[in-house]
């Protein structure tokens, strides 16, 4: 990491590209966590708790935050991002961390993961909260795994674990 550090660019990773989101990406990011949120039974909810898909301009971008997208095969196969937020301090909120199924247990939750912490902490926060639901048992793993630490306080209807971790 360079200290002129503008945002995340392009990184290859074997096999996958992770890049900044594209306002083309909009369709194609928002059915990957739609489908993913299907896939464990929970729902898409455009109008409240994923509204910032379809705004990720003024719900990321606009505030400091970022929203990644994961390609295999010119394809959009997973996304990450996160946003500051009042909670905490100096806090920002990892969100929409979801990866289809055919590219999960490779590594490549837990190095969006790094990556994000990577970032999250040069640009100077001491705080990472995430807000996950208990049937997504991959996520929980791999949060407690990786120092995040279970607490109170979550505030999305479809959620029912919130972690945090100091940095």
């Amino acid at each position: 990491m360079n200290k002129t550090y503008q945002g995340w660019g392009r990184m290859r990773v074997p096999h996958y590209l992770i890049r900044d989101w594209q306002e083309s990406d909009r369709t194609a990011a928002a059915d990957v966590i739609r489908e993913v949120l299907q896939e464990y039974g929970l729902p898409w909810q455009p109008e409240e708790a994923d509204r910032d898909v379809i705004a990720v301009e003024a719900a990321y971008l606009a505030i400091g935050g970022e929203f990644w997208v994961v390609e295999f095969e010119g394809r959009i196969v997973g996304t990450a991002a996160y946003y500051p937020i009042e909670r905490g301090n100096k806090a920002v909120e990892i969100r929409k961390m979801y990866l289809q199924p055919q590219v999960r247990g490779q590594g490549l939750g837990k190095y969006l993961l790094q990556q994000l912490e990577i970032i999250i902490g040069y640009k100077g926060y001491q705080e990472i909260w995430i807000e996950t639901a208990s049937v997504l048992k991959e996520a929980v793993q791999l949060y407690e795994n990786n120092g995040y630490q279970r607490t109170t306080g979550v505030e999305t209807k479809r959620c029912d674990r919130l972690y945090v971790k100091r940095l």
